[in-house]
């Protein structure tokens, strides 16, 4: 099996050279991975104490920050390095200070896997939520290296759980522990024989959680708000703005909404406008124009959106209503924000619990937008109360870096 993996990885690489003709995500996700070891190499020196964090992109990026700033105070003659897989997330983080070095994971195969455990010598190696890379496992098992998965999320229909998954198994016998988000993880774990187990929950929690004690203020936001209340919708793509214009189109005038594009394509975001009969003004026009005099606020940069939601009285989170993956519903709750999400939601465990316990609603068309949206600002009590089971679910969560710092701590790095 480990042959036939390998075969499929070198396969994979050629597929992936070809697709960079077609592809500029593709291409990122090649040539950013051809100065790796160079970089390595000039970055580490071999008498360097490093700790080594992988995810797979800005999500699992954002996981690991509150455990990567718990480390940089407990061990500060530790550098940090951080792999990603994805364009997406390097692209927005490999400049960020928290880490010493920041660079693409190459490719799993055995030789470089090897190559990267000797440049990197990690004395702990992190592994983010999920992405498991059979070749770096079993380098970092070769080595005696303490491997750790933080936020760890296992589904039944995982390779590790079916009767021909024993190579992959094979490789999770190279984490030393699973610090996993739910009973259901620790449960799968258990049933292939995994009993080093913790079930410490997500370390997004104590993330977002660390927003309220910062300066969330917005001079342009305050005076684009005034007094009015505001549906704050975070991350959208088409397909969600599609399920928004009916309600945005006819609301009160008393109401007014910033929409934050997950991608910012000019092209997109000027058809969007041309469908709105509201007034509306860009970020980007904001310098000459007076913000109060508009209904509707597009958001045409990043990095923004977690301090938007400190103003937000109504959130709605995109991702859900297509394909492309809820996006983060922790920010928005942790200011006590009620949320409305699309229907596709089913592997995220924070959208199902905040769904049962009625701090969240999702739509599946524009009349059920427009009647959930309706009824969160109309009624008052409702909102504010729907809110506060939102903000009480955020943060009855925290704790799980301050559980996994402490295991840490107990491996006498």
């Amino acid at each position: 099996m480990h042959f036939i993996y390998n075969f499929l990885i070198y396969t994979s690489s050629l597929v992936i050279w070809i697709s960079t003709f077609f592809s500029k995500k593709t291409n990122l996700f090649l040539e950013g991975r051809k100065g790796v070891f160079k970089t390595l190499a000039s970055s580490i020196k071999p008498e360097d104490k490093t700790i080594w964090f992988h995810c797979a992109s800005l999500g699992e990026f954002e996981q690991g920050v509150p455990l990567m700033e718990g480390l940089k105070n407990k061990h500060p003659k530790f550098k940090l390095v951080v792999t990603f897989f994805s364009p997406s997330g390097y692209e927005i983080k490999k400049n960020d200070p928290i880490a010493d070095v920041i660079v693409y994971l190459p490719l799993d195969t055995p030789s470089n896997s090897k190559k990267f455990i000797q440049l990197v010598h990690p004395t702990l190696a992190i592994f983010i939520k999920y992405e498991f890379w059979p070749n770096y496992l079993f380098q970092l098992k070769k080595n005696a290296i303490k491997t750790v998965l933080i936020s760890g999320l296992f589904r039944e229909n995982q390779l590790f759980f079916k009767s021909y998954g024993e190579f992959m198994r094979k490789a999770l016998k190279s984490f030393d522990h699973f610090f996993v988000q739910d009973k259901s993880s620790e449960k799968l774990l258990q049933q292939i024989n995994f009993n080093n187990i913790t079930v410490s929950g997500d370390t997004r929690f104590d993330r977002v959680a660390n927003q309220l004690n910062q300066d969330n203020s917005l001079d342009f936001i305050s005076d684009f708000k005034q007094d009015s209340l505001c549906i704050v919708c975070g991350s959208t793509w088409p397909e969600d703005e599609q399920v928004l214009l009916e309600y945005m189109n006819t609301a009160s005038d008393k109401v007014k909404f910033i929409i934050a594009p997950h991608k910012i394509e000019a092209s997109k975001i000027d058809a969007f406008r041309k469908n709105t009969q509201k007034k509306v003004v860009l970020f980007s026009e904001k310098g000459n124009k007076s913000l109060s005099e508009y209904s509707v606020l597009i958001v045409d940069s990043i990095g923004l959106l977690t301090k938007i939601y400190s103003y937000a009285d109504v959130a709605y989170v995109g991702g859900a209503m297509g394909k492309t993956g809820l996006h983060n519903i922790l920010e928005p709750i942790t200011f006590g924000v009620p949320i409305v999400i699309g229907q596709n939601f089913k592997k995220f465990p924070e959208a199902e619990t905040l769904l049962e316990l009625k701090g969240l609603f999702t739509v599946s068309n524009s009349t059920e937008c427009s009647q959930i949206l309706t009824k969160l600002i109309d009624d008052e009590d409702f909102r504010k109360s729907t809110g506060n089971i939102a903000k009480g679910y955020a943060k009855s969560n925290i704790g799980a870096t301050e559980e996994i710092v402490n295991y840490i701590d107990s491996l006498k790095i």
